[in-house]
């Protein structure tokens, strides 16, 4: 089958990591907004006007389903894009439910764009699982900013994850949700704030074992079959890359989209 996925950026690229990594034999393509990159900033509308046009480019591609690898874009436009487009839609939702309840007694920090934050649909799954009120929102649109940019571990990034959390008291929390795609890149920042006991928690993998739940697809048990010889995701196999409707065939790009694979390869199990 093909499956797209889009994202306004390079964060929607931690889905189709996972789905290489569970769904291996399928085609993809992955579309990145990087014209209007970051989505968490612009208007409900702007970001309905855009899914739509990315929509529509996905289905007239041949793709049997979408996954809108953005919480962002989830929480603004995933109802009308599924009224519009017959074909399987799936969205991102912060993972609040598996947190909330996989822990007890101690607080869950959820940190995502503002735009998610401000949406109804976040305070609509929060009003269903949050019965305790032990869950606390934060925004950090600058680490969208740092993740386009490449920018994972320098001190600046250091300096503004620490800042962010500094008014938090990092002991009383037991659960971090990572709230946006682009979020994901950077996992050793957040383990060096919170500690190892602090689980970090991303809807990366329900998201894609939905997917293979919905198109009726068994998940892969061949853990290696992605990887090249030296454990490098084998990222353009089997998938075509858009940027802003461009596709992308220059060697530049392409190895940057590798070492965004690395990358993601790297934290994935932090």
């Amino acid at each position: 089958m093909k499956i797209g996925i889009f994202d306004s950026g390079i964060g929607g690229l931690s889905v189709l990591h996972e789905a290489y990594h569970q769904l291996p034999d399928q085609e993809y393509i992955f579309y990145a907004d990087t014209e209007h990159v970051p989505y968490g900033l612009k208007t409900p509308e702007q970001i309905l006007g855009y899914t739509t046009e990315i929509t529509q480019f996905l289905v007239d591609k041949g793709v049997d389903a979408i996954v809108v690898a953005c919480n962002t874009a989830t929480s603004v436009a995933i109802k009308e894009l599924r009224k519009r487009f017959d074909l399987p839609i799936l969205g991102m939702e912060p993972a609040v439910k598996p947190a909330v309840e996989g822990t007890e007694g101690k607080r869950v920090m959820v940190i995502a764009t503002p735009v998610t934050i401000m949406e109804d649909k976040l305070k609509d799954l929060l009003h269903r699982v949050d019965e305790e009120h032990r869950v606390d929102l934060l925004a950090m649109p600058g680490l969208v900013e740092f993740a386009e940019r490449e920018e994972f571990e320098s001190q600046a990034v250091t300096d503004y994850v620490n800042s962010q959390f500094s008014s938090y008291d990092k002991d009383k929390y037991c659960a971090l949700v990572l709230g946006c795609t682009h979020f994901n890149y950077f996992k050793p920042a957040y383990r060096q704030f919170f500690g190892d006991e602090t689980l970090l928690i991303d809807g990366n993998q329900g998201t894609v074992r939905h997917l293979a739940e919905v198109l009726g697809l068994p998940i892969s048990q061949d853990k290696d079959k992605k990887l090249d010889d030296n454990h490098n995701i084998l990222c353009l196999r089997n998938t075509e890359y858009f940027f802003s409707g461009k596709e992308i065939s220059d060697d530049e790009t392409l190895n940057r989209l590798q070492r965004l694979h690395s990358r993601l390869e790297e934290v994935r199990n932090i």
